[in-house]
């Protein structure tokens, strides 16, 4: 160990609370109206507001927001069988399932290796008369290349599906993220710099996405008992928009002191010649979800895991989020014949990638100690 004396761990990610939501959830319990009501339609409205879109449809988890922006854009695509969505394969599996999940198949286009985002040169030669939806990711909440990306769907006629998951008050060309693709797709699990404990929401400017969206999230119904569309239980709990809610009030500050964490592990790190840096043009429109570093092991003198494991033994929980790409994960090796090879830069990227906290509750004391724990933890 460096350090003798035993020290607070400097954690990954800390949920918010606070007495207003502690409050709210209580009263909801006493109220006994539990379930998509008057708190869901205030978080809606908020982050309508909050983002500058005609629509927020609140959900129960991001899965089920990327599920229902695929299940519009099949609508809207209308292929019979054989339909293909492409996207990254340096996300969350939850990405991908969702394409599988509407009898979809997804299909990946590289990364690329400075942004960590889908190279949108990739996708144009990924698009065919099967693709139903484009499927960018923005990857740890750097807004991937939108205006490209818009152009191939504008093109190709089909829907921008925005996997948005780790991007809330990011933007891009002077919007938020959520009034730029088609369709994006929110998280709002635990970790998220805007949570819910568990939740996600679908943003857009179209009504009639919107309505279908409204629907499919209540059983298909239109009004109770009236099933007009397939649809899926997708409901939103109010405790769980009561905790967004409040969090809406202060997203801008902890999104600005995510920004100031990042400028000063990137000033104490950016020397360290083993050390690499996702690329940020604009560090001010970055959502800065997590501070991913790459590591070069033959300079470091020591593997990334272990460096990892290092750090969490001097008690700054560094971690590694995508260990492995989706196409590398059993199911789809099994499924779709992927090997390794098959997406260099991506696979690349997860071999070597890790995240150092970043989170808005750390004082510039521990995030100096970061910095300085990684500098004494890397071999000399």
């Amino acid at each position: 160990m460096l350090h003798s004396e035993k020290r607070p761990k400097i954690r990954i990610a800390q949920p918010f609370n606070d007495e207003a939501i502690e409050k709210s959830v209580v009263s909801i319990l006493r109220s006994g109206m539990l379930v998509q009501g008057e708190y869901v339609k205030q978080f809606e409205s908020r982050l309508s507001e909050y983002i500058g879109c005609r629509h927020v449809v609140a959900l129960n988890s991001g899965t089920a927001a990327l599920h229902l922006g695929i299940f519009c854009a099949s609508h809207l695509k209308n292929v019979k069988e054989g339909g293909e969505v492409i996207t990254s394969p340096l996300s969350f599996a939850a990405t991908a399932n969702a394409a599988i999940a509407n009898g979809l198949t997804p299909i990946f286009a590289d990364v690329d290796p400075e942004t960590f985002n889908i190279d949108s040169g990739n996708v144009e030669e990924k698009i065919s008369e099967r693709t139903v939806a484009l499927e960018p990711v923005d990857v740890y909440g750097l807004p991937a290349d939108l205006d490209q990306i818009k152009k191939l769907a504008n093109k190709n006629m089909v829907t921008v599906v925005e996997d948005a998951a780790e991007a809330i008050g990011g933007e891009y060309q002077g919007k938020k993220i959520g009034n730029v693709s088609d369709i994006s797709s929110f998280s709002t699990y635990a970790t998220k710099n805007l949570h819910t404990g568990e939740g996600g929401f679908v943003t857009t400017n179209d009504d009639s996405i919107a309505d279908q969206i409204r629907m499919a999230r209540n059983q298909g119904q239109s009004s109770r008992y009236n099933q007009k569309i397939m649809g899926y239980n997708f409901r939103m709990l109010e405790i769980c928009a009561a905790i967004g809610l409040e969090q809406l009030n202060v997203l801008d500050e902890f999104n600005e002191k995510r920004r100031k964490n990042a400028r000063i592990l990137t000033e104490g790190l950016e020397d360290v010649e083993s050390l690499g840096f996702q690329r940020v043009d604009d560090a001010s429109a970055h959502a800065w979800y997590m501070f991913p570093v790459t590591l070069d092991e033959k300079l470091a003198g020591i593997s990334r895991d272990n460096l990892v494991h290092r750090l969490r033994e001097e008690g700054v929980e560094a971690d590694i989020s995508w260990p492995v790409p989706i196409h590398l994960q059993p199911y789809y090796r099994q499924t779709f014949g992927y090997k390794e090879g098959d997406f260099p830069i991506a696979e690349k990227v997860c071999k070597t990638v890790f995240q150092l906290p970043i989170q808005p509750f750390l004082t510039d004391e521990e995030v100096r100690r970061v910095v300085s724990t990684v500098r004494a933890v890397l071999p000399k």
